[in-house]
């Protein structure tokens, strides 16, 4: 029999632990999917304390990341982090105008994070409206649009060079009427499936009068990625209706039993994101609570 020091013992120990930790949690998602989160969720904790912030998120059970508001560090350095923490960031967020201005820099940059999906956070406008203190926002027209589908075919089709994919996520203005028409469902209807995909955040959604599950039912195929979140809704909702407040998953008024189920009939989803976008709690329990609701959901 071969011996071993005390220190090797442990660490095969340590080593075995881990692993068991990881493939406990590795399919835990509903959906039969890792455990992911935003970024944004942290955006506040990662700019005090990089490393605490992606400890918490790996100790509450993720194994997957999308980044958003990063802290002002180099690729190379965000990617050290994360592999420190155990996380790996399989997507990226970022809004129109950043893309437009600097579309291969931020390509490049998600490149050496290992990112495979890049998603427009956000809509552009084909004229952008004046700077300035008074400039105020104008609410898109539908040929804004229509410029935000011509650019993302075009989007989709440069990232595709460099092995990923180009899609874009929801807020609630997507699903205000205008000229009689539902943007979101012109720009499922105008962008390349080919090179265009879509990550439904299923809150926003709700929060806009529209059930996930019609869309993922009437869409097959067109969804590649889920946000998961959950609000206390007051009102009557649509676009317009701004009094919703979010909350954690499974605290608010948003059933997924649909949403998960319609998803698992139609869609081929690779990644189910948690976005908390406030705590109504301390935040370690918080990234606790909404990763407990996904392990225990019952289907």
């Amino acid at each position: 029999m071969t011996k071993i020091s005390r220190r090797q013992f442990v660490g095969t120990i340590a080593a075995s632990a881990a692993f068991s930790f990881a493939s406990r949690f590795a399919h835990a998602n509903p959906l039969g999917l890792p455990l992911g989160i935003q970024l944004y969720s942290v955006r506040q904790q990662m700019g005090e304390n990089l490393d605490e912030a992606l400890a918490a998120i790996s100790a509450a059970g993720y194994t997957e990341v999308e980044a958003a508001a990063l802290p002002k560090k180099s690729a190379k350095e965000i990617r050290a982090a994360l592999d420190k923490a155990g996380l790996r960031c399989v997507s990226a967020h970022h809004p129109f105008p950043d893309l437009h201005a600097g579309f291969d820099e931020i390509v490049a940059y998600d490149k050496e994070l290992g990112v495979q999906f890049l998603i427009c956070s956000s809509p552009g406008s084909r004229t952008p409206a004046p700077a300035g203190p008074h400039s105020g926002h104008t609410p898109h027209t539908l040929d804004d649009w229509h410029y935000n589908a011509e650019q993302f075919n075009i989007f989709g089709e440069k990232t595709a060079a460099s092995g990923i994919h180009f899609g874009y996520h929801n807020h609630t203005p997507e699903f205000a009427s205008t000229d009689g028409k539902i943007p979101y469902l012109e720009l499922l209807s105008l962008t390349d499936p080919k090179k265009v995909t879509f990550e439904l955040d299923c809150g926003w959604a709700i929060v806009a009068g529209v059930k996930p599950e019609e869309i993922l039912k009437d869409h097959p195929y067109r969804i590649s990625m889920l946000h998961v979140k959950d609000f206390n809704l007051a009102g009557n909702p649509s676009p317009d209706n701004h009094e919703a407040k979010v909350t954690e998953l499974g605290h608010g008024s948003i059933d997924y039993h649909p949403i998960f189920a319609q998803a698992a009939k139609t869609q081929h989803i690779m990644h189910s994101f948690v976005e908390q976008e406030a705590f109504d709690m301390p935040w370690k329990d918080s990234l606790k609570v909404d990763a407990d609701y996904l392990r225990n959901f019952k289907s």
